[in-house]
């Protein structure tokens, strides 16, 4: 059984969270936090093994809590909540070392799989937010550094890593390449290791540091 955290200050969020989760027989939401204190020490407390944590908290603001927490509770999964209008505080999250990003009006199995793939140690990324919000970072300074080290990888890698930058899960990437989703998977660990990316995000913003590739 997976074992949840919501933090968000927003009752009905949770709430909403809450039953979403519920419909799931291998999740279940055992603590909730309306700050980002809280979330700290309910996490910590309940042994939580994924973690939903708002961006806008008050006490201590979403991403100072998942600092913490990756100092205090390495083991707990953080994914992210936000909604559009944040933008500036989800390009400050998505340079962190976080197992997702998710819209909280996102669709319920969206929800379900980020929490699942967090817990199996991937990252997962909201196609919208890896679409919109990934084309605000990509400065120009950064493409050089970013072309260098994606160098280092095969073709068949460099294929993997741009469609992880184009926001594809690791399905949709196998029916795309024709590969199987546990075969994407070995080469993502690969190019994890290559490029010293420590999850999918900071690949993925690699992929779009460097785009259009050569």
């Amino acid at each position: 059984m997976i074992r949840v955290l919501v933090a968000d200050d927003e009752p009905l969020i949770v709430a909403g969270i809450r039953t979403i989760l519920g419909s799931a027989d291998d999740i279940e939401v055992v603590a909730e936090a309306a700050d980002g204190r809280a979330a700290v020490e309910a996490a910590v407390r309940h042994r939580i093994d994924v973690a939903l944590v708002d961006i806008t908290m008050p006490v201590l603001d979403g991403l100072s809590a998942i600092e913490e927490l990756r100092r205090r509770a390495p083991g707990v999964r953080c994914v992210v909540l936000t909604s559009f209008g944040a933008e500036a505080n989800v390009v400050r999250a998505l340079r962190s070392e976080t197992a997702g990003f998710v819209l909280k009006n996102c669709g319920p199995d969206e929800l379900i799989r980020a929490v699942r793939a967090a817990h199996d140690g991937d990252a997962y990324l909201s196609p919208a937010v890896t679409r919109t919000v990934l084309g605000m970072v990509t400065p120009t300074d950064r493409r050089r550094e970013a072309t260098g080290r994606l160098a280092a990888l095969t073709a068949r890698e460099s294929d993997v890593v741009r469609l992880v930058g184009e926001g594809l899960s690791n399905a949709e990437i196998g029916r795309r390449l024709h590969m199987s989703e546990t075969t994407i998977k070995t080469y993502m660990t690969r190019i994890l290791a290559k490029l010293g990316c420590a999850n999918r995000v900071q690949a993925a913003l690699l992929a779009r540091d460097a785009a259009p590739w050569p």
